[in-house]
């Protein structure tokens, strides 16, 4: 369950210019959703800003409670 709590933990967390992650709510856990696509336009530091930022949102997420699952959507078929 998403709570207030764990909402404001997320919203007080800055991620890089054109970098965002989504929240899903399922009955038992989140899942924190990246784009690959926004992930790969990014700079070297961008992409390191990213990871981290993705680190913190997980961290603070789980200090509130939430069990945590990082996923990513998008990216080329090979």
């Amino acid at each position: 369950m998403y709570t207030d709590e764990m909402r404001r933990a997320f919203r007080s967390l800055a991620g890089p210019k054109n970098f965002s992650l989504q929240i899903i709510d399922h009955d038992n856990f989140l899942t924190v959703k990246a784009s690959e696509n926004q992930f790969m336009s990014l700079t070297g530091e961008g992409k390191r800003s990213a990871v981290e930022y993705m680190a913190k949102v997980k961290s603070a997420l789980e200090l509130n409670g939430a069990i945590v699952l990082l996923v990513r959507e998008g990216g080329k078929e090979i």
